[in-house]
């Protein structure tokens, strides 16, 4: 008996109707993953000693930074599609459609994450280690977007999970193929098993602060290289490879030697928690210690104070 081999279906719809609001399956991807971050980020903060809230906080800032920055990155390593020939400048607008680079996403996500940590007086470095597993949780959830889309799938594949994709969505040289590798889905479960790891990492507690973070971009990286070789979508190339291969090089480089570096330094811990993060946040006043007579200033005795001694007062058996 000759057995069938299976596939993964791609769905025929990539949008909703609820009363009179049209959602983008794409979108509603991306929304839930923010919310099941900041709520995995909110509890790692209350474990912490801090406030839950603080994390809403700041993805009320870092969120909507993130998504911008995720869109201009996309933009600007395919600049191709919206500003070449044929190509249209306002769908580099249409966020919908699909298109978000993570590696944009998470830079600009951070840096104004922690700029409004530290104008709150937060620990930006902590936040940072916090949000490490709680990241590529969201970018998982994330993918899934992309399987509505039918779109960042990689090559023809007839291994029992490749993925069916409608011949509209093939690319050109393709449409003789019917199934392909998901690697939006390798993606998503590469990064799952990197927020397990680092939380796994994380509870040992022997990394120095900052850098569970350094270890989830050095994972993401890592990750992300592989995928991106296995992909057939149109992408800018230098020198014939995919830039996002040359980030993911380059990123992958940086922060192993970072991690290297940080880790294996001679400074005992104390030493490195006063040097990455100062007690008092600089954004705050430091008080003014008490004023303290000087040696030499006369104090009055508690003697003095009580004024002359009793005659017939019995003395105090602690004196």
């Amino acid at each position: 008996m000759t057995l069938a081999l299976a596939s993964i279906p791609s769905p025929s719809f990539n949008s909703i109707d609820i009363g009179i609001f049209h959602l983008r399956l794409y979108g509603l991807c991306i929304a839930v993953g923010v919310l099941a971050a900041v709520s995995i980020a909110g509890r790692r903060w209350e474990a912490r000693g801090g406030d839950r809230n603080d994390i809403g906080m700041l993805a009320t800032w870092a969120v909507p930074a993130g998504v911008i920055g995720a869109r201009a990155y996309h933009v600007a390593t395919d600049w191709k599609t919206y500003f070449g020939p044929g190509g249209h400048p306002v769908d580099s607008l249409k966020i919908w459609q699909g298109g978000l680079g993570i590696p944009g996403g998470v830079a600009l996500g951070v840096i104004v994450g922690v700029l409004v940590a530290r104008r709150k007086g937060l620990s930006g470095i902590d936040l940072m280690d916090t949000v490490a597993p709680a990241i590529p949780v969201a970018q998982a959830i994330g993918r899934l977007g992309n399987w509505f889309n039918q779109e960042l799938f990689g090559r023809p594949t007839k291994l029992p999970w490749g993925l069916r994709i409608d011949e509209a969505h093939r690319p050109a040289g393709y449409a003789q193929y019917a199934t392909f590798h998901p690697t939006f889905l390798y993606e998503a479960l590469w990064n799952l098993a990197l927020a397990g790891l680092l939380v796994l990492l994380d509870r040992k507690k022997k990394l120095r602060r900052g850098e569970l973070f350094t270890l989830y971009v050095l994972g993401y990286s890592l990750g992300r290289l592989w995928v991106e070789d296995l992909r057939i979508d149109k992408a800018s190339l230098i020198f014939g490879v995919r830039i996002n291969i040359w980030m993911s090089v380059i990123v992958a480089l940086v922060t192993a030697a970072v991690f290297a570096r940080r880790h294996f330094r001679a400074a005992p811990p104390a030493a490195d928690r006063a040097a990455d993060e100062p007690a008092v946040d600089p954004a705050h006043d430091v008080p003014e210690p008490a004023d303290v007579p000087a040696a030499d200033e006369s104090v009055p005795s508690r003697a003095a104070a009580d004024g002359p001694a009793d005659p017939d007062r019995t003395p105090d058996p602690g004196t």
